[in-house]
């Protein structure tokens, strides 16, 4: 057996038992790149090596954080920024090395801190600094050639948002840069970290690509019947991975806010329903979202076998199984995805095409608003669920609901003002466009107890009486307006007897004829009865 050697450091000596002896004589004489090159170059002989490398790398990290320092004053002047030295969770790093001109490196270096300071999240600073890059580029370009910030003007920007345009990128990603470019020109300006910014240099709304109007990209129920039987997700090699998953798919919850949900996350309500609790970081704000009982049982499952590794507790449900010695680093949302593309293998998930299935986590939040929508959950309630600021960004997930309320309208009984029962077949040649009129009857000549069956194309030969109209539908979600609305006809007509205004009461009989007809006909069968959202 080889014997055992010391890679010394000044704070803590690493003993590797199995390996040759590197050129390095301590562990932070190389990089973790190159330790994993040695690593590597040693792998089809050695045995046990990733985890060797994994805590090598841990190691690393540690002596490396004792011997730079922490704190801001000891990471500003770096120009790659590990932000667990700040104190900051989330992504590991920020790089300014690839900003070739100091000047414009040490304004980004400021926008970035003061970003992080006011509590913009690691990956919007990120992006932040991105952007700031791809302009550090092409103002470093032949063509352009800017060397100075005062050459930065509304005109060098235009010609950066004609190079821009070209950007293979998304127009999402796009228009991420200029509102980053944006605020950090504003910021520029406004805490005087340069005072040689042009007055004109700034975007305008028009400068921002019109945005792409996309559906919500919710899985197909053919591929959520596999993901969801009970056989495939038993597949899982991690319990806890297995947990996470049926969470994200029966919650909603983005991935980076079930990674870190904390060790304690249940709560009830007065009737003892269970709730999960979650920090929206996006929001940045603390939400709840109600469980099963499945659910709820896999949490405590989950919480009885970290208190079996770490009997003291640690602070999240899902740490990470690798480099975590102390149970404190969650699980990344990189290590879920990789575990999450294994597994599809592992099951064979396909679509209808028999395709394999590549899905992203964020599916399922999807998957799950448009399952509430087209379940007919109130809007608002999926706002709730879903946890979002605003209805416009729930209105996204009804984009699909016109299926549903399709649904409806078939399987809806539906009469004439004479009280005669039509039928439409939903599978019959026509049914397309009966249901294209009547969507289009919905939009243009909606009315406060029925529809309007006459095409858009005629001219309404009734005026507004919609009740002696022989066009006019309904179904039964009008009755309650259809009972009051006839006795405001008595009302009228018995007004008009007692003044002798009979026409006007002949008038209104034969409304309260056609009144009756459709209240008698839609209480007929009320069990075949079906409500159809009209708004």
């Amino acid at each position: 057996m080889r014997p055992a050697y010391w890679l010394v450091s000044a704070a803590s000596p690493v003993t590797i038992p199995t390996l040759p002896r590197p050129a390095a004589a301590a562990v932070l004489d190389w990089s973790p790149e190159q330790w994993s090159e040695f690593f590597d170059a040693h792998h089809a002989a050695r045995h046990g090596q990733n985890g060797q490398l994994a805590f090598l790398r841990y190691a690393h990290g540690r002596l490396e954080d004792l011997q730079s320092g922490s704190g801001w004053e000891a990471e500003f002047p770096r120009d790659v920024w590990e932000l667990r030295r700040l104190g900051i969770e989330g992504r590991k790093r920020l790089r300014f090395d690839g900003i070739p001109q100091p000047w414009l490196r040490q304004l980004a270096k400021r926008f970035a801190r003061w970003r992080l300071s006011i509590g913009r999240s690691p990956i919007q600073t990120y992006v932040d600094v991105q952007a700031v890059t791809r302009l550090a580029r092409f103002l470093d370009s032949p063509p352009v050639s800017v060397s100075a910030l005062v050459g930065v003007d509304r005109a060098v920007l235009e010609r950066y948002l004609a190079d821009l345009a070209t950007d293979p990128r998304a127009v999402r990603s796009r228009s991420r840069d200029i509102s980053s470019l944006g605020a950090f020109l504003d910021a520029v300006r406004r805490h005087q970290w340069d005072r040689s910014l042009p007055a004109s240099a700034s975007f305008y709304p028009d400068d921002f690509p019109k945005p792409e109007k996309r559906l919500p990209r919710g899985l197909a129920e053919h591929v959520m019947a596999q993901v969801e039987q009970p056989a495939n997700l038993d597949r899982w090699n991690d319990p806890g991975s297995r947990l996470l998953t049926v969470i994200l798919m029966r919650c909603g919850l983005r991935v980076g806010d079930a990674v870190k949900v904390a060790f304690d996350c249940v709560v009830r309500d007065e009737d003892g329903a269970p709730y999960l609790r979650y920090d929206n970081r996006k929001m940045k704000r603390e939400a709840l979202v109600p469980v099963d009982e499945e659910v709820e049982q896999g949490i405590t499952a989950q919480q009885q076998r970290i208190l079996a590794r770490w009997p003291g507790g640690i602070p999240g449900l899902f740490p990470a199984p690798k480099m975590n010695p102390d149970g404190r680093r969650p699980l990344s949302t990189h290590s879920y995805r990789g575990q999450l593309r294994d597994w599809l293998d592992r099951c064979d998930i396909r679509d209808e095409h028999g395709r394999p299935v590549r899905l992203t986590p964020h599916q399922w939040r999807h998957t799950f608003g448009t399952r509430l929508i087209n379940r007919d959950v109130p809007q608002e309630v999926v706002r709730v669920l879903l946890d979002h600021s605003s209805g416009e960004m729930t209105a996204h997930y009804a984009r699909l609901h016109d299926t549903t309320v399709r649904r409806h309208w078939e399987k809806a009984r539906k009469v004439n003002v004479k009280g005669d029962e039509l039928t439409i077949d939903p599978g019959g040649p026509l049914a397309e466009a009966n249901w294209a009129k009547q969507r289009l009857s919905r939009a243009t000549q909606a009315l406060p107890n029925g529809y309007c069956g006459l095409p858009v194309q005629k001219s309404c030969p009734h005026a507004n009486s919609c009740l002696t109209c022989p066009m006019f539908i309904t179904t039964p979600e009008f009755l309650p307006r259809h009972h009051k609305h006839r006795q405001q006809v008595l009302q009228i007509i018995t007004a008009a007897e007692a003044r002798g205004q009979t026409r006007l009461a002949e008038m209104n009989r034969q409304v309260l004829g056609n009144l009756d007809n459709i209240i008698t006909a839609l209480q007929s069968s009320p069990g075949k009865a079906e409500a159809v959202d009209a708004r």
